[in-house]
């Protein structure tokens, strides 16, 4: 496996003054077609308890993994659901969304999820919004000889000559992402030629010499699977992958466009109430 850059998550805030862990590349380069990676994990609900009220996007699509603990969505389009651990949920905000994610009650115990936008292409940022999660169809695993798990989260994936096809299909820059849990000292092969980008963010144990709350780029060689190995305690890892929409970003806040005139019109949009209301 060969690394490209390696980085740590930043201590930061966010919604109500939840704590959270991030990464951040709205240079519309170093992550492409991610912008952002965002993990909460905390057994302290005063991390996370005030939650994220009703807020906007345009230009983005969020996708939300949790692995403890969940959250309430609501969203202008009508969509009231519960998102718990092992689920997973897709929002694609196109021309604008106003959506608000609060803690389950039962979320006391702890909360460990992570949210990641990515990039939508100029020509898809003004289309209609579109909503998917997991909680009906449940979100497909297959194990290794060796005891690696891996969950498809979106996207297709190739294992150890498996493969495995998400529900979750159609993320922009033909994102992929998997949860992939490897016991002491095993090893795994992945096949990421499909892709131009991988990254891979460590939410527990250690891989390589990098520990938890890191993220490592790949340096992609489509002739040659990508080999992890874990070492005495385990690994924990999210996996993301892409193709780079390599186009101009202009960002503010919650909204993601291409030019500035274009970030302008979508805060008047929204000050005029074009994005609608959480009923």
């Amino acid at each position: 496996m060969k690394v490209l850059t390696a980085r740590k998550a930043q201590a930061t805030q966010d919604g109500a003054g939840v704590k959270i862990n991030r990464i951040a590349g709205f240079d519309g380069k170093s992550l492409d077609p991610f912008l952002m990676i965002d993990e909460l994990k905390s057994d302290d609900s005063g991390d996370y308890m005030a939650g994220f009220p009703a807020h906007p996007h345009r230009g983005i699509e969020t996708f939300t993994y949790i692995r403890k603990g969940g959250f309430e969505h609501r969203d202008q389009m009508g969509n009231v659901k519960a998102i718990r651990s092992g689920d997973v949920q897709w929002m694609s905000t196109g021309r604008g969304v106003v959506h608000s994610e609060m803690p389950l009650a039962d979320a006391i115990d702890g909360m460990h999820g992570f949210q990641i936008w990515l990039n939508m292409p100029a020509k898809e940022k003004m289309r209609a919004p579109r909503y998917q999660d997991s909680a009906v169809t449940g979100v497909k695993t297959v194990e290794t000889a060796q005891g690696v798990v891996l969950r498809a989260l979106a996207g297709d994936w190739h294992i150890e000559g498996q493969t495995v096809s998400a529900h979750l299909q159609g993320l922009a820059g033909d994102g992929a992402l998997a949860d992939v849990v490897m016991p002491a000292n095993s090893k795994t092969t992945l096949d990421l030629s499909e892709h131009g980008k991988a990254l891979i963010y460590i939410h527990s144990g250690n891989l390589l010499d990098e520990r938890f709350g890191q993220m490592i780029q790949l340096t992609l060689d489509p002739t040659e699977p990508v080999i992890l190995e874990s070492g005495a305690h385990g690994v924990g890892l999210l996996v993301l992958a892409g193709n780079p929409i390599n186009e101009r970003i202009a960002h503010m806040g919650p909204f993601v466009m291409n030019t500035q005139e274009e970030l302008h019109q979508a805060i008047r949009d929204y000050q005029q109430g074009r994005f609608g209301d959480i009923v």
